[in-house]
């Protein structure tokens, strides 16, 4: 019989854009699991204070701030990880940026460097830092945040839908390819949640956000702790036959 699975008692998480948001509540939820918790983000005040509350609650975590769009910062964040606690068995990618609205033919390429370099490259980077000490362990998981974006196309934001659509495609592959070492690579496809991110999508126009959460069939928005507690399912041993899937969580959004 499986012990319980969603039991990370002797694990080491990583979540990237751990600051706020999904990050955070997977982040925490990760630690109330048992895990040893690296917050990651840009927001390094945000995380180290995230990180000292874990702690003073009795959890293992440590904070470090990273740009995932930078490549060094990347493996320096990996490395780090493995010289303070000696492996990663789980990581969520989720560090990412929405796209300035602007139809494709008024957007900038700086624009399109800028999202591209977060949501894609950035997922690109942390998945190959992750995935070779995964290899030398023989063993890990990894959730990759892609979108309902990854699935549509939304007018105004191109570069932000191409990089969703680009994560699931990195995704596929990468789990082809690790499948067989012993690791599992996923991704999540959130639909409206109440982050940032998911009000940034209506220019910050709280009537029109509020109205696209009453259009879904529960009439509400996702909450960030919804999307944690299935990246940890799909880190955890209850997902041991899923890999290179994309698991919509939208409340059906993409249905009608």
């Amino acid at each position: 019989m499986m012990k319980n699975p969603l039991d990370f008692s002797g694990k080491v998480a990583l979540v990237t854009g751990a600051a706020a948001g999904m990050g955070l509540a997977t982040a925490q939820l990760f630690a109330e699991a048992g895990a040893t918790v690296v917050l990651a983000d840009f927001k390094e005040d945000a995380i180290k204070e995230v990180a000292e509350k874990l702690v003073a609650a009795g959890h293992k975590a440590l904070a470090m701030r990273c740009d995932v769009s930078d490549d060094a910062q990347v493996a320096a964040l990996v490395d780090r990880t493995v010289s303070e606690f000696g492996r990663v068995d789980a990581a969520f990618n989720n560090a990412g940026v929405m796209a300035r609205i602007a139809p494709t033919a008024e957007s900038t390429r700086e624009e399109w460097e800028r999202v591209i370099g977060i949501n894609l490259r950035g997922v690109w980077s942390c998945m190959k830092h992750e995935l070779r000490q995964m290899e030398r362990q023989g063993s890990g998981a990894i959730v990759n945040n892609a979108s309902v974006g990854a699935l549509t196309g939304n007018p105004g934001i191109g570069s932000y839908i191409a990089s969703k659509h680009g994560v699931i495609g990195l995704t596929r592959t990468a789990a082809l390819e690790y499948a067989k070492k012993g690791i599992r690579v996923n991704a999540v496809n959130p639909g409206l949640i109440d982050t940032q991110i998911g009000h940034d999508v209506f220019k910050g126009d709280e009537n029109v956000y509020a109205e696209a959460a009453r259009s879904v069939p529960l009439g509400r928005a996702g909450r960030p702790e919804e999307i944690a507690s299935v990246v940890l399912w799909l880190c955890s041993p209850g997902a041991s036959y899923v890999i290179g899937h994309g698991l919509t969580v939208d409340d059906g959004m993409t249905v009608v």
